[in-house]
């Protein structure tokens, strides 16, 4: 299992009382680490960050989360639990894709599908869902393309295309899949609103071993309209939020504040700047 690449969502710091929350919901949930700025939580040992960030940003569709079960029943009851002081944007039934399937969005606006199909063909519990709507919708596959150029070991896994009939532009994706360091993400069209775009609400960690990765990645996702940020954060061109990390952050942030006053006056992280600073 790939954990050097994870979701994150913005809180208004109730990131504890959030994941306290979500423990009560999800089986095989935990706190694998926390400190006053982030809450780590692993969902069937996937890494979820819950990032107490203040009222600037809010979660919203565009990014959803969705958890594959074989089971009904557990679809069943995360959907009651999660609808509690959140609302519906695709009822729990039975569609022709699946037995049993919701859309629900919490009562802290994370944004959750729920999905139950066979066992064997559920490489991973917990799969972030991009939504590309407004100025993105058609967007989705060469997406899949750009993402696969800048990450590697990355490939689609198939693309499921509206037919028109569904009120939908034919040709556009309907339901797509693809691997990005063998991680699963999924991709989607959707000309049926244009109030979701993509925002800080929920980012993209990725954990990198070198200096050398992050130069790759932050040089590749900032090209063609992308848009540099503080702190180890830039928005892609489709205003994709990532966060591109060295993988000992944690542990040096540990060592000394310094390393947090250092990481505040960069954009792009320097690990040698990092290390210096603690001490």
């Amino acid at each position: 299992m790939n954990n050097s690449i994870y979701p994150s969502v913005w809180f208004n710091n109730n990131a504890r009382e959030a994941a306290e929350f979500y423990l009560s919901v999800f089986p095989k949930a935990k706190i694998a680490d926390e400190n006053p700025v982030v809450v780590i939580m692993e969902v069937s040992g996937q890494k979820l960050m819950l990032l107490n960030g203040g009222d600037m940003f809010r979660p919203n569709p565009s990014i959803s989360l969705m958890y594959l079960t074989s089971s009904q029943s557990e679809v069943e009851e995360i959907y009651s639990q999660l609808i509690e002081d959140g609302k519906s944007l695709m009822q729990l039934d039975k569609y022709p894709f699946s037995p049993k399937y919701g859309w629900v969005e919490d009562r802290y606006g994370v944004s959750w599908q729920l999905y139950c199909g066979q066992e064997e063909h559920i490489i991973q519990k917990l799969v972030p869902t991009l939504m590309f709507s407004g100025r993105n919708n058609g967007k989705a596959e060469e997406a899949v393309g750009f993402y696969s150029s800048v990450l590697p070991d990355s490939k689609p896994r198939g693309m499921l295309r509206y037919t028109g009939a569904e009120g939908e532009v034919a040709g556009n994706i309907q339901h797509g899949e693809f691997m990005i360091r063998d991680y699963l993400l999924m991709i989607m069209d959707s000309s049926l609103s244009d109030d979701f775009s993509f925002t800080e609400g929920v980012s993209l960690v990725v954990e990198c071993d070198t200096q050398a990765e992050i130069d790759r990645y932050w040089t590749a996702l900032t090209s063609a309209g992308g848009e540099e940020s503080m702190c180890g954060w830039l928005k892609d061109r489709y205003g994709v939020s990532w966060q591109i990390v060295p993988t000992v952050l944690p542990a040096l942030m540990a060592m000394s504040r310094r390393v947090t006053e250092e990481l505040l006056k960069m954009k792009k992280l320097d690990i040698r700047k990092l290390t210096e600073a603690a001490g």
